[in-house]
């Protein structure tokens, strides 16, 4: 359960890291399919208002039996998925350097120094809030997934010279 999550994670961040290396393999993941904006019941609008008070620029769509909400909360474009009762499945927020908290952002920089964070990805959901921080160093790339107090490198990317 744990691999489906990060792997279309993965290929959520991957577009924003500028990158133009070539794979060996290809994967290919089920499309999900947004067919149009949705009328949502007044219960869910309810919940989402109490859920995230900031958001702006809501939109609704239908997803299966599930709702998405795209919306905006400051500079962060958030994606969160309901089940029809109200309850949140995830919410995933893209953002920048600034919108990663200051212990987290000082944790990184200890461990990458001499790295510059380009985009962050915060997931939240099932009890747990993930954030999945890009870095780029002179000579390579860097993925690394932070969850509470564990840091983790998922990925290494050598710059092409």
């Amino acid at each position: 359960m744990k691999k489906l999550f990060w792997i279309p994670l993965f290929f959520m961040i991957l577009p924003w890291c500028g990158l133009d290396a070539q794979q060996d393999t290809v994967i290919t993941l089920p499309a999900i399919t947004v067919k149009s904006s949705a009328k949502v019941l007044n219960k869910l609008n309810k919940v989402f208002e109490k859920s995230f008070p900031d958001a702006m620029d809501l939109k609704w769509y239908k997803q299966d039996k599930d709702y998405l909400a795209k919306f905006m909360i400051a500079d962060m474009e958030h994606n969160a998925l309901f089940k029809q009762n109200g309850y949140l499945k995830y919410d995933i927020g893209f953002g920048y350097e600034h919108n990663l908290p200051q212990d987290l952002k000082t944790r990184i920089q200890s461990v990458y120094p001499d790295c510059k964070i380009f985009r962050v990805v915060n997931l939240r959901g099932q009890d747990r809030n993930v954030w999945v921080v890009n870095l780029e160093g002179l000579k390579n790339y860097y993925l690394v997934k932070m969850e509470e107090s564990e840091m983790e490198q998922i990925e290494k990317i050598v710059k092409a010279e």
